[in-house]
Formats: C-alpha cells, sequence, structure tokens
C-alpha cells in the first residue's frame, strides 16, 4: 500500500485548506471551513479515548439485559448531556429476557497431573453452586443417533462435545489494514455481495439444540465443556443458554482455549482417567426492563427540525473482556463526533439524533424494536410454528410495512460497527443516487485514508433494521486489524487492542458525514422500497437459501 502521509501532520491541514469545494449531485457542495474547524478539534483535542476508556476499564462487560448495559447507558446519558445535547433519555425494548453475570469460573485439572484451566462460561448458562469434581469424558453428541447411543452413560459427568481445533502455525500477522487493492475489489459489486443462510439446515440446528439441552438435563450431565476457534490462549465466546424467561437451561457450558481443550480432548479419547473440579458463579434473575434499553439524544435542528439525520453504534457487548472493538470504539467515535459537531459551533438544519442500541448482540433487538416503535412495523406473525423462531429463521412476513410517524422524516442513518479500525469509506447499499454524495464527502478525508464508495451491501449491523424498511441505513468500511482474527466476541477484546490514531480519524470523517446530511436541501436519495414477502406456513418447505440481511 502507498504510504500516506501522517494524518495528523500540519501538512494535512495546511493541504485541506487549499481544497476547493468540492461539487456534488445536487449541486451541494462540502462545507470546508466546517470540515477545517472539525479537524483542528479532532486533532488537536479529542476525547474520544476518554469515553472508550470509561466503557472498557471503568464499566467492563455490557451484556443485554445485565447492570452493565445499565450503568453503560447512565454513564452515556450523563456526558451527553454535559455537552448540551437535548432530550437524551432511554428507552426500553423490554420483555428481554433475564439478567445475567458472570462472576468467575476456576477450572482445575486433577489427573493425570495437576493444571489450572482458563475457561469462560456460555452466557445464560448456569452456575455449578459452589466446587464440584467429576470425570470427564468425550461424548460427541451432534444428531439424534448420537443421543440414543449415549443415552443413560453421562449422569454426573462433565462432556466434551466438539471435535479438538486442528492448529496451524501462524504464517502471516493477525491484525491487517486494508490496502490499495483490496479497496479496488471492493468497489467492484457481485451480483449478491451478502451470505446466503440454508434456511431449512439452520431451522433444523435450532430444533435439535432444544433436543439436546431437554437430553442433557434428563441425563443429569453436569457440565459440558466446548473448544474455542482460536489459539494462543484466545477464547471466542458468546450465549449458550436461552434469555427467554422460563425457557429451559442446559447444564453449565464452559469454552476452553483450543490448546488446553484439545490436550484435555486427547487424554479422555485415550480413555485416560481425567477428572476436573468446577467452580463456576453467575449471577441470573428476574427480568429488568432498565436493562434493555437503547440510549437517544438530539442536537436539534433550525427550519427542518422535523427531519432527521441519525448517528448510531452498539451499546452492548459479551462477557468474555470489555467489549472494546465490539463495540465501545463504536460509541466512543459516534459520540465524539457529536461532541466535535458541537465545539465546531455547528447548526444543523436538521434535527442530528444519536442512538447507542442495546440487545445487538441477540439480533438488532434494540434497533429494530425502536424502528417498529418508530418508523414502520409489519403485523404479528400468525402461524404459531413460525412466532417461537428467532427473526432471522422466520420465512415469511405477515403482511405489507405499515409505515409511522418518523419514516418519511429520517434523511439517513449511519452505523459503526466493525471493529476498532480507522474509516476507509462507506457501504452505499446499492443506492446509487447516493454514491455521487458520498464521494464528494469524502473527497477531504482522501489524505487520511478514507476516499472509497461501494455500491455493495453490508449485513450483520444495526443499519440493516433501517434499510430493511425502506430508510437509508449504512455501515461505514473499517480497517479490519484484528478483530475476525483474536478480538471478536473474545477474551481479548479489551482496550488495549484499538489505536487512539483510528478512533479520532473515524470520529471526524463521521463528524463531516453527519453534518452534511443534516443540511442538505432535501432528504438523501432513497431506494424503492423492499419487496414485500408472503407468509410461509412451513419454515422447513421454504426456499433453501434465502438471503438474509443479519444474523445474530
Amino acid at each position: 500500500m502507498k504510504q500516506l502521509t501522517p494524518w495528523f501532520s500540519a501538512v494535512s491541514l495546511s493541504v485541506l485548506m487549499m481544497v476547493s469545494p468540492v461539487q456534488a449531485a445536487g449541486e451541494e457542495k462540502t462545507d470546508n471551513g466546517l470540515i477545517t474547524r472539525l479537524r483542528e478539534e479532532a486533532l488537536q483535542n479529542s476525547q474520544v479515548q476518554d469515553h472508550f476508556s470509561v466503557l472498557t476499564d471503568e464499566i467492563g462487560a455490557r451484556l443485554t439485559g445485565s447492570p452493565g448495559l445499565k450503568r453503560a447507558a447512565d454513564w452515556a446519558q450523563t456526558r451527553l448531556r454535559s455537552w448540551g445535547l437535548e432530550k437524551v433519555h432511554t428507552e426500553s425494548f423490554a420483555p428481554f429476557g433475564v439478567s445475567w453475570e458472570f462472576e468467575h469460573a476456576r477450572v482445575r485439572l486433577l489427573s493425570p497431573f495437576a493444571q489450572d484451566i482458563v475457561a469462560i462460561p456460555k452466557a445464560w448458562t448456569p452456575g455449578t453452586n459452589g466446587p464440584v469434581q467429576a470425570k470427564v469424558v468425550v461424548a460427541r453428541l451432534a444428531s439424534e443417533e448420537d443421543l440414543s447411543k449415549w443415552q443413560g452413560k453421562l449422569a454426573g459427568m462433565v462432556v466434551m462435545v466438539d471435535e479438538p481445533l486442528a492448529m496451524k502455525p501462524h504464517l502471516s500477522a493477525d491484525a491487517r489494514r486494508l490496502e490499495n487493492r483490496d479497496l479496488e475489489e471492493l468497489v467492484k459489486v457481485d451480483p449478491d455481495t451478502l451470505p446466503r443462510r440454508d434456511l431449512a439446515a439452520a431451522l433444523k440446528q435450532f430444533q435439535f439444540q432444544k433436543k439436546l439441552v431437554t437430553f442433557l438435563n434428563n441425563e443429569k450431565v453436569l457440565a459440558t465443556l466446548h473448544v474455542s476457534r482460536g489459539d494462543d490462549g484466545t477464547i471466542f465466546v458468546q450465549g449458550g443458554g436461552s434469555y427467554k424467561k422460563g425457557e429451559a437451561q442446559p447444564p453449565t457450558a464452559l469454552v476452553l482455549s483450543s490448546e488446553s481443550y484439545n490436550r484435555i480432548y486427547r487424554l479422555a479419547a485415550k480413555k485416560q482417567a481425567v477428572e476436573i473440579t468446577l467452580d463456576v458463579k453467575v449471577r441470573s434473575g428476574e427480568e429488568h426492563p432498565e436493562n434493555a434499553v437503547n440510549v437517544l439524544a438530539d442536537i436539534p435542528g433550525s427550519d427542518k427540525k422535523d427531519e432527521i439525520v441519525m448517528l448510531g453504534a452498539h451499546l452492548d457487548s459479551w462477557h468474555g473482556a470489555t467489549g472494546a472493538t465490539d463495540n465501545a470504539a463504536g460509541v466512543a467515535v459516534m459520540m465524539e463526533a457529536v461532541r466535535l459537531l458541537r465545539e465546531a459551533g455547528f447548526k444543523p438544519r436538521r434535527t442530528i439524533r444519536l442512538a447507542l442500541w442495546g440487545g445487538e448482540e441477540q439480533g438488532l433487538l434494540g434497533s429494530r424494536a425502536w424502528v417498529q416503535q418508530w418508523v414502520a412495523a409489519r403485523p404479528e406473525i400468525s402461524d404459531a410454528s413460525q412466532k417461537d423462531l428467532p427473526s432471522y429463521l422466520r420465512s415469511g412476513s405477515a403482511g405489507p410495512l405499515q409505515l409511522k410517524a418518523l419514516h418519511g422524516k429520517i434523511s439517513a442513518y449511519f452505523n459503526l460497527d466493525n471493529g476498532g479500525g480507522r474509516i476507509r469509506g462507506i457501504y452505499a447499499e446499492n443506492n446509487a443516487a447516493a454514491k455521487p454524495l458520498f464521494e464528494s464527502w469524502l473527497a477531504p478525508f482522501a489524505d487520511l485514508g478514507a476516499n472509497t464508495v461501494t455500491l455493495r451491501r453490508t449485513g450483520s449491523t444495526d443499519h440493516v433494521s433501517f434499510d430493511a424498511v425502506g430508510v437509508p441505513g449504512f455501515q461505514f468500511i473499517q480497517d479490519p486489524l484484528d478483530y475476525m482474527s483474536r478480538t471478536h466476541h473474545s477474551n481479548m477484546d479489551v482496550y488495549d487492542k484499538v489505536p487512539k490514531a483510528d478512533m479520532v480519524q473515524a470520529s471526524l470523517v463521521v463528524a463531516s458525514f453527519i453534518a452534511h446530511a443534516a443540511n442538505l436541501p432535501e432528504l438523501l436519495p432513497r431506494k424503492p422500497m423492499p419487496k414485500e414477502k408472503t407468509e410461509v406456513k412451513n419454515a422447513a418447505a421454504a426456499d433453501a437459501k434465502p438471503a438474509v440481511a443479519a444474523t445474530p
């Protein structure tokens, strides 16, 4: 990749000030005076690292439904009010489910030799109610035939249910930045750039997991052990039990590093006498609506104040670390973007609304609930077999969109949720009319590495909730760093994994985007409304490969 001039240098600022306004669609120009003020504040006085530090080092994990998410929401509201934002409040998307917090997991191998083992429980699985000692057995439980084979043989056992992970040497770095050839490739649009899910297979697996929970409980299995997909001690861990009140929970489920899991697996597979002690403590309780919330705050507009430009990121995280790259970095950047706009004295024509979502990790729950309440919703699905399925497994909709008050008022929603890397551009979500606008808004930041607009679609972030109902929703392109290889949903998702310089750059780009969207003469161009799907009565008989916008 061509070496870029350091973006924080005085040269960068002087070059920008000489750039003439960029012509855009609809005779729009970039406001270079505003951009200069934003750059000065961002590059000289950024506070983004402080927001980030509080969220990660002081508040920590922010699992949806837990007190950690409420602590983060309370802190964010206090800080936003201190900057003069208005209508700062939370909105609950309850009923969500039960609260769950991880306190400790102490695992010790006793035989054939003694050794402490690092492990993290899957969310919403129970603790052990104190120390317990048990034998370890390997029992692959991946089919109903497997359940029949092991029936009556696992009582009081700790069961290893996964195959060991094949280890490979590291021949390249975990972290990387996008090079010019990567960005050039990203601009090329394939007929379908979103992953496709085999709905029938996913439904079958969902139904089997319910049977597996019943089997484990009936067999009185003490606990299950699972292998992490990572190596070098990294433990990737998410949920394992149901957060819905009243649903059956599996036994204690622990994820081990691949190195530890593989070693214990080899011993158990050789029929060695393997024993361990477990002491897992979690706090799980009743439903707490105040722990399942979105945070909203406004910078009020002027002559177009009834119209809204939104920016957001998800406030919730998983529990294995402090949710730094997923997504405290995004939250810190979006909060800093509105602070920059306030410090720059920007007066928006449209109202600017910041949204910090809860429940993203469980399937975009917070943003979907907000969109359904205020923007657009479909009738409740009638098929009983579909109602109990997660939204990503439902095979159809119950009827046409019912548009609500804000549908025609939201100009666009901009999201940040692909780790802690700097912004390299934006996914235009097949909105050809928006592409030239975005190119003009990015042009002043080419020296900072942000210069790519692709018509490709991307999924699995909160922008999908808006795009799905016909409101322009966008996710920024970010340098991947070691997001998927090391930090995403892992015990390595911590403060030290995010470069401050990347967050400073991202907050500056976002602030400028929001300002220019807020002062457009008209709303951002829209794509055609989504085509309606008919309700499918039998999900198992549905098309095996439906396009999906997001998965939890």
